[in-house]
Formats: C-alpha cells, sequence, structure tokens
C-alpha cells in the first residue's frame, strides 16, 4: 500500500513539474488519457488489497435458531389455555400451551385398572401350578390303583379264577389313567411357562401393561407444552378452542431461542483466501445507524448448494451462467463479542468486514473509515419516500 501511495504522489509531483512549473510538455487530451490510465491502475492495488486483506460482505444476516412446536399427542385435543404472551421472555420448562388433559386422565386410569387385574392374574397363574400338581399327584395315584387292579384281575384270569373282561377293563382304565397323566403334565408344564414368562423380573402381562401405562402417563404430561429452552414466540396465533394433535399437522406456533445466534455472511469464493476462523470483524447492522459491533469468525461454511446433485439416472447438464448472475458465494458465520446478545434480533441485516491481517495497517485502516461511512450513511439510506 505505501508503494501505491508513493508512486500516485510520485506521479502527482511529475506530472505537476512536467505541465505546469515548467511546461516540458503541452497538456493534451493523450496526455490525459495516459495519466488516467496510470492512476486508475495503480488504484486497482487498493482495491485488490481492501478486497482480500479485509473482505466485506453487505449480505450479513443475524441467524438465530428456531423450534416449532408440536404437540405430541395421539388423539386430537382442544387448547384450554395460553399461557405465554407473545414477543415476551420465557425460561425452558416454562408452561406454554395447555391441552385438553380429559381423553388422556382416562387412558391412563384404564391401563392402572388393567395393571392391577394383570398382577392380580399372576397370582392366578401361580394357583394354578398348584392345582396342577395336586391334579397330577391324583392321575399318578390312580394310574398306580389302575396298574395294581390290571396286574391282579390278569393273574387271576391266568388261574381261571376271575373272568377275562375284568383284566382287560383294568387294562383299559390304565391306559386311561395313563394318558391323563401326560395331559395333567402337560398342564402343568403350560402353568409354569405362563408364570415364569418374564422380562426382566417381571410378568410378560404386566410389563405390557406397564409399558402401555408409560406410554400413557407420557402422552398426559405432554397435554401441557412447555418452553424448550430461554426464548420467545413471535407472530403468537394460537387460542382456546382450537383443535391440535393427531389431526392437525405442523407446527402451531414458533419459538426462537435466545442462545446460538450468530451472523451470517455471504462472501464471494475467492476472498476466503486469507480467511481463517478466530479472524477480527466489524459489523455496520441497518437497525443501529452509526454504530459498529466488534465480532469474530467462527465458522466458514465451505459448501454450497451449486455443487450438489441428487441421484437419479439423468446426466449432469452444465450450462454457462449469464454474465449478470452473481458468482457463487460461502456462508461465513460470525459471533458478536457484545455480552448482551439480546441487541441482535433474528433477521437484522447489515455489512459485515473481515480483517485478516488483523486490526492494524494500511488496509485495515482503510476499511474501517469505509465501513464507518457505511454506517453512517444508514441514517439517510434508503429514504422514507
Amino acid at each position: 500500500m505505501l508503494l501505491a501511495l508513493g508512486m500516485l504522489f510520485g506521479f502527482a509531483v511529475f506530472f505537476w513539474l512536467v505541465f505546469f512549473k515548467f511546461k516540458w510538455l503541452k497538456l493534451s487530451v493523450p496526455w490525459v488519457l495516459v495519466s488516467a490510465f496510470f492512476v486508475v491502475h495503480v488504484l486497482l492495488i487498493f482495491l485488490i488489497g481492501l478486497r482480500f486483506m479485509t473482505p466485506a460482505s453487505n449480505n450479513a444476516k443475524v441467524v438465530q435458531h428456531t423450534i416449532q412446536l408440536v404437540p405430541r399427542l395421539t388423539e386430537p385435543a382442544l387448547v384450554t389455555a395460553v399461557l405465554v404472551e407473545p414477543n415476551q421472555p420465557v425460561k425452558k420448562g416454562q408452561p406454554l400451551f395447555l391441552f385438553d388433559r380429559r381423553p388422556y386422565e382416562y387412558k391412563v386410569q384404564q391401563l392402572e385398572a388393567q395393571l392391577a387385574q394383570a398382577k392380580q392374574n399372576v397370582q392366578i397363574l401361580k394357583a394354578d401350578i398348584d392345582v396342577a400338581d395336586q391334579k397330577l399327584a391324583k392321575t399318578q395315584s390312580e394310574t398306580v390303583f389302575a396298574k395294581y387292579q390290571q396286574n391282579l384281575a390278569a393273574s387271576l384270569a391266568a388261574k381261571g379264577a376271575g373272568p377275562e373282561e375284568e383284566a382287560q377293563r383294568w387294562d383299559a382304565q390304565l391306559k386311561v389313567n395313563e394318558a391323563a397323566v401326560k395331559e395333567t403334565m402337560a398342564e402343568l408344564d403350560r402353568a409354569k411357562l405362563r408364570y415364569e414368562s418374564q422380562v426382566n423380573g417381571v410378568n410378560t402381562s404386566v410389563a405390557e401393561v406397564e409399558a402401555e401405562l408409560q406410554q400413557a402417563r407420557y402422552y398426559l404430561d405432554h397435554t401441557t407444552l412447555v418452553a424448550p429452552e430461554d426464548g420467545r414466540i413471535v407472530n403468537l396465533q394460537v387460542r382456546p378452542g382450537m383443535v391440535a394433535g393427531d389431526y392437525r399437522f405442523g407446527a402451531i406456533a414458533s419459538f426462537i431461542c435466545d442462545d446460538g445466534r450468530y451472523l451470517l455472511g455471504a462472501y464471494f469464493q475467492e476472498v476466503l483466501k486469507y480467511m481463517t476462523n478466530g479472524q477480527p470483524v466489524e459489523v455496520a447492522l441497518e437497525l443501529y445507524p452509526g454504530q459498529i459491533f466488534q465480532g469474530k469468525v467462527q465458522d466458514i461454511w465451505r459448501a454450497s448448494g451449486e455443487g450438489q446433485y441428487l441421484p437419479s439416472g439423468n446426466l449432469p447438464v452444465f450450462h454457462p451462467e449469464p454474465p449478470k448472475v452473481p458468482q457463487g458465494c460461502f456462508a461465513v458465520a460470525i459471533v458478536f463479542d457484545d455480552p448482551d446478545q439480546s441487541k441482535f434480533p433474528i433477521g437484522a441485516q447489515g455489512v459485515a468486514a473481515i480483517y485478516t491481517k488483523g486490526m492494524h495497517g494500511p488496509w485495515a485502516a482503510l476499511r474501517r473509515v469505509s465501513i464507518r461511512i457505511t454506517s453512517w450513511m444508514n441514517w439517510l439510506y434508503p429514504m422514507p419516500f
């Protein structure tokens, strides 16, 4: 920069001496054109230096995270109360909207009754095991008696002391009793399987109802919609009496978060050459004419939608952009140093200048003058008429 200033100063002295002081040459149109050509090319040094050493963007906007408030309900529910005022700060966990609790309370009561019944059924299953044990003991005893009678009748029939039909009758009865023993053993195994069917030490029928009850209580808790974090709601349109839930798709309000706001500026790709995270930034917001805010580069988003192609069977087609279409830009995230972040509302726009070599030096001085002029001009522009 000093070299360019020296060249301009030297040329001015040379021009004055040759054409005005000593009048060695006569000033003419060709000499004026040559001089203007030289001066313009030297001035390009200042333009290039400002562009790369202190890149600026006039497309910078304050960005805040927003959360779409969607009721977590399974059935249509009436909004019974709105507990928040528009554009008023709220704290995390503060109730915002109340929905009709009755359908979800009834569901919880129903499942609580089913849970009590399921726990009672577990005791019944345990009693079924005892009943099956006793029945098995009875059928086994009857089988032993039938086997004794079958052996006795067969022995008497073989000696001619008893009828053959009696031996056959007890043989059939023994088979019936043996089948009854097997049936009772199967019933006992089935009762044990029902009683011993468990998940983490809890009977499966009880665990199933408990899971349904927890889900019902979850939805009951969500009949009160609370603030997900510190922030506020703008353009509040929710009124008591509107229906929300399963048959109303989409959010009922937009919640603007206080934390995590930043300034997002669009910069031409070539000016990112010397830009890195942590470099100082000055911002002139249109919201505050005549004021300059300090900040620093948080991150450089080295990505653009112009380089994205969706999966398809079509081959890419390339067309040159018209000369009047602006070239592609990359976004740079900037955070403010001011501790009072509420000064910077979502959507506020302005100019952001990044000082790649720090706040000192001739290029920084020129940019600081330039951005302050821009801020002062906000008093006049745009005109209200």
